[in-house]
């Protein structure tokens, strides 16, 4: 699984005065652009969660914006990996975390994967 450089961020540099950081708007737009992009498979529940896989079945990734064991966690983003030789490790992201940075973080997990 290997994602081009067009689909990575490009590095911006702006100036300090021009610089605005990150927020969430509370989309999951960012991240289920680049997963469509990479060919993954994306279903959406009745709740309005979204589950997404990866093609070869080795990551999964979760939007769970109406799962009560999640809030209760205060998480939104669930990332699960399976590595072929090795433990389950898994990331979350809480509600407030911008679908840009997992969308990054995403980018990055795919560019460097070995699958």
């Amino acid at each position: 699984m290997n994602a081009s450089a067009t689909l990575l961020p490009a590095v911006v540099r702006p100036a300090v005065e021009d610089r605005q950081w990150l927020s969430s708007d509370h989309c999951a737009a960012p991240v289920l652009d680049l997963l469509d992009a990479l060919g993954w498979t994306i279903a959406e529940t009745p709740e309005a969660n979204i589950h997404m896989t990866s093609p070869e079945g080795g990551v999964y990734v979760g939007w769970l914006p109406e799962d009560p064991s999640a809030w209760a966690r205060e998480i939104v983003w669930r990332v699960q990996v399976l590595p072929a030789d090795g433990e389950v490790w898994v990331q979350e992201f809480g509600v407030h975390t911008p679908s840009e940075a997992v969308a990054g973080f995403l980018a990055a997990l795919v560019t460097h994967s070995s699958r």
